[in-house]
């Protein structure tokens, strides 16, 4: 119902050999072989056969030097346009993370501004705008530490709770799906577990908030998913492990819509949601 990991990773792939394909008929509609579009780029010709081959994906300056060679300059600023988006789709997060954890959290921020709604369904943990300070430090700390990336978790936290201001400004509607277990599975010390379970109760009463539970043994309509985020219905963000992948194609955006619908049909909400949170927060002792 929804694409995998692999499979998105995969799309992101067909995206680049897409673009290596749009320089190779460049190179032959000028009449050019390889190595004389080489001479003329000055760069060696192993590397335009990585370009054309999708092993590498050309930088801005590489193709204003491919175009201007096959005289076609004209085409210069979208192939560049082309060329982002093919390596924003599949974002390891090393990559992302390689300053530390702030950017990326900041980007997240400008996404949740640019949507109306957004539709969340996550299976690991709290979704980071409904997150409190000590659950978010535990969070990225051990994320900081998993990755090997810079620690400026106190700045990313900070990056990351800002979110938390679009729940009470304008018309923004949050649409969340959590698994029960999420409920359950602590993160940080017993006191930062129970007062993140605390606010989750209270950013239930926001009338921008729509929060379903699915519990634990209920029969399943759709199978457990990755985490996912879809905004309005232009974008959707899927988490793994390893990388955040951006989804933008129309027919994989209706799936994750799809998959939404179908997980929502499976969720508690209102007073048997709220009765689910007290108990996870009963069982911390």
């Amino acid at each position: 119902m929804s694409a995998s990991p692999s499979s998105s990773s995969s799309a992101a792939q067909a995206a680049r050999e897409a673009l290596a394909a749009r320089l190779a008929h460049l190179m032959r509609d000028a009449g050019l072989t390889g190595r004389a579009l080489s001479a003329r780029c000055g760069w060696h010709p192993a590397k335009t056969s990585r370009i054309l081959t999708a092993k590498a994906t050309p930088s801005d300056a590489d193709l204003r030097a491919w175009t201007a060679a096959c005289g076609a300059g004209d085409q210069a600023e979208d192939l560049i346009a082309t060329a982002r988006a093919v390596d924003s789709l599949y974002m390891e997060w090393r990559r992302l993370h390689r300053a530390g954890m702030r950017r990326a959290q900041e980007d997240a921020l400008t996404r949740t501004a640019a949507s109306l709604t957004c539709r969340v369904y996550t299976s690991n943990v709290i979704p980071g705008f409904f997150q409190t300070a000590p659950y978010a430090t535990a969070l990225l700390r051990s994320i900081a530490g998993f990755q090997g990336t810079p620690d400026d978790v106190a700045e990313a936290v900070a990056a990351r709770l800002a979110r938390a201001r679009y729940l009470y400004e304008g018309r923004h509607r949050f649409v969340v799906l959590l698994e029960e277990w999420v409920l359950r599975s602590r993160i940080g010390t017993e006191e930062d577990m129970a007062g993140q379970l605390a606010h989750l109760l209270n950013m239930m009463l926001l009338p921008s908030v729509s929060l379903g539970i699915i519990p634990l043994g209920t029969p399943r309509a759709v199978w457990p998913l990755e985490a996912f985020y879809l905004y309005d219905d232009h974008r959707a963000v899927i988490e793994t492990l390893t990388a955040s992948i951006t989804v933008r194609q129309p027919r994989e955006l209706a799936d994750y819509a799809r998959a939404h619908a179908g997980l929502a049909t499976m969720a508690l909400y209102g007073e048997p949601a709220r009765t689910r949170i007290r108990a996870a927060i009963d069982s911390l002792g």
